[in-house]
């Protein structure tokens, strides 16, 4: 069985992942940016971006969080390896939208971690973004929701979107 503080830094850098979705989702770049370390690196190599700092990682998360007429990000556990203050790891992403041009965007894709343990606790050090799967099939939801009152009888209460 792992020691305590192996546990504790599991948990934490889990949390950690979680309040990245969490910051990107509700646009709140100041905290997403307060996820790294003040030298920290963020990459998405297949459309060639790279932010170092904190500052530019800010920056450039605002640029893009401005484009979304809808995002949603959810994030699934996956591996960590811990070595003392630093570890690696991967946590596996599911992403879709529409853009404000109306573009729809879905996919699976991974984050590849490095992080280290501050004074503050864990940050991201790098986090390098691998798409693994890409569809820009337009999506028909909406964050819009209308719930039918009347449904049909014996049938539970249907959602459209408009």
């Amino acid at each position: 069985m792992a020691d305590l503080q192996t546990i504790a830094d599991r948990v934490e850098i889990e949390a950690l992942r979680a309040e990245f979705s969490d910051a990107a989702m509700m646009s709140d770049t100041d905290r997403l940016a307060s996820l790294y370390t003040e030298d920290g690196v963020y990459r998405i190599p297949a459309v060639n971006i790279e932010q170092s700092g904190r500052e530019e990682i800010r920056r450039g998360t605002e640029l893009h969080a401005g484009e979304w007429e809808y995002f949603v990000q959810t994030t699934h556990p996956g591996s960590v390896e811990l070595d003392g203050d630093t570890a690696t790891g991967r946590a596996y992403i599911c992403e879709l939208g529409r853009l404000n041009d109306g573009r729809s965007v879905f996919n699976y894709a991974l984050f590849h971690d490095r992080y280290r343990r501050t004074a503050d606790g864990w940050k991201f050090a790098e986090r390098s973004y691998e798409v693994r799967y890409f569809d820009t099939t337009p999506l028909t939801g909406s964050p819009e929701v209308v719930w039918d009152t009347e449904p049909e009888p014996g049938r539970a209460t249907a959602i459209e979107t408009s």
